[in-house]
């Protein structure tokens, strides 16, 4: 036994570790909420008989740190709900599993976890979904199509969560969520036959709001109490979806939740796309590096980040430099996983006067050695929407009073990063 091994055994006292006693609240906690019926994780961890058949692999995956999934960087930013595991609750895991897995007294097991079915944040106020079921065809390059979903509230709607659940995961990559009440999405749509309409480095119009997206591994959250995402009246919700392909032909339909606000936030949810636009990845190439940076021309109010990467992704980390020259470290992850993403909130706001730097900095693997490289053999890889593409950007959310202050960062943002020529590299045409 190690150090910390030991430490445990000896504040358990003689006796070893037990199921319903020490073991069974641990995963009540940390595990259940995948490992349960009906969820993500292959197996469940609720019953004596689920845990002890699996014990060793329970000692492996946790003290590889690969189980519970949790990729941000200890001590890269304060983050809400971790779902790290300490060194002694791995230390008992172990100690369990080298007594012999006792079963313990289950009179004293703690009572069964309760967890809400279905939606993970309660029953929506509203459900929405695709008017229609999309074809994902079995073989061929990436699918981004956005589709129009009419809402037409006749006010506006602050919302305080957004819940969007995939028709089929097996072919879902991510969706960005936009709103539209200028009505170009709808003459889009019809202008383009089959379900919804082409959509490639933006959904093709200027966006009234939008209401954040998903990815796979994230966590839908409620906003802060103050905070809301503004639906103006009369909006259509955009759903841009990016598919890709299994093997054989698919079909989806994604529903989204949404939770009102019961009255009017003083403050809105916006995004920020933190990026760094040139890539050029050579073949051969493992550990690629290209970085960014951009002066903030207001002040921001930060909530939360997600970071984004595909299949060639190694590391990020997200900093910032206040005028002071203070570093403060918003989140780093130092092996990514495309599998687990998430948009992750921050405990406390981060507060970030005007003229504060941000930094972004991401390391990419293109080696034939990367057990997650697409191609065969290694290619140039360049930014782009396929799955064999790359990607690096980190969406930052803050919350403002004031509704411009989005355009405005999005205006700097552009000209300080050239982020015209990254828009134009997507449709496909050349700047100088």
């Amino acid at each position: 036994m190690n150090a910390v091994t030991l430490a445990v055994v000896a504040a358990l006292g003689a006796s070893p570790p037990t199921f319903h006693e020490d073991v069974q609240p641990l995963l009540h906690a940390k595990c259940a909420t995948c490992h349960r019926p009906g969820e993500v994780a292959p197996f469940s961890l609720l019953t004596y008989e689920d845990a002890a058949r699996r014990a060793r692999q329970m000692v492996r995956v946790t003290e590889s740190r690969f189980m519970p999934p949790w990729k941000p960087v200890a001590g890269w930013g304060e983050l809400r709900d971790e779902r790290r595991l300490g060194d002694a609750e791995i230390a008992l895991l172990k100690a369990w599993w080298e007594a012999g897995a006792p079963r313990g007294d289950p009179a004293k097991a703690p009572p069964a976890p309760s967890f809400t079915s279905g939606w993970q944040l309660g029953t929506p106020d509203l459900v929405v979904k695709m008017t229609e079921a999309f074809p994902v065809p079995a073989s061929g390059p990436d699918v981004v199509r956005a589709f129009v979903i009419p809402l037409q509230f006749g006010e506006d709607r602050d919302v305080m969560g957004v819940e969007l659940r995939p028709g089929n995961r097996k072919v879902a990559h991510h969706a960005l969520m936009f709103l539209d009440n200028s009505g170009e999405a709808r003459k889009k749509d019809a202008a383009d036959p089959g379900p919804g309409y082409a959509s490639v480095g933006g959904p093709g119009f200027r966006p009234a709001g939008n209401l954040g997206g998903w990815v796979p591994g994230s966590t839908p959250r409620f906003l802060p109490e103050d905070v809301g995402a503004r639906v103006p009246r009369g909006s259509d919700l955009v759903v841009q979806l990016h598919y890709h392909p299994s093997g054989k032909p698919e079909q989806d339909q994604s529903e989204i939740g949404l939770f009102f606000a019961r009255a009017p936030r003083p403050k809105r949810l916006m995004s920020l796309p933190m990026v760094s636009p040139e890539l050029r990845i050579p073949p051969g190439d493992a550990h690629y590096v290209t970085s960014a940076s951009f002066k903030t021309p207001v002040e921001l109010e930060l909530i939360g980040a997600a970071p984004h990467m595909h299949s060639l992704g190694r590391t990020m980390k997200v900093w910032a430099t206040t005028p002071d020259g203070q570093e403060r470290r918003l989140i780093a992850i130092d092996d990514w996983d495309f599998n687990w993403q998430g948009m992750y909130l921050f405990k406390d706001r981060v507060r970030l006067p005007k003229g504060t730097v941000l930094h972004i900095q991401a390391t990419y693997d293109n080696s034939a050695d990367n057990p997650n490289q697409p191609s065969d053999p290694p290619r140039l890889v360049t930014w782009g929407e396929q799955t064999t593409d790359e990607m690096c950007l980190a969406f930052l959310t803050f919350a403002t009073t004031n509704p411009n202050d989005r355009w405005v960062l999005l205006g700097a943002m552009a000209m300080q990063l050239d982020l015209f020529k990254l828009r134009d590299q997507l449709r496909g045409k050349a700047r100088p």
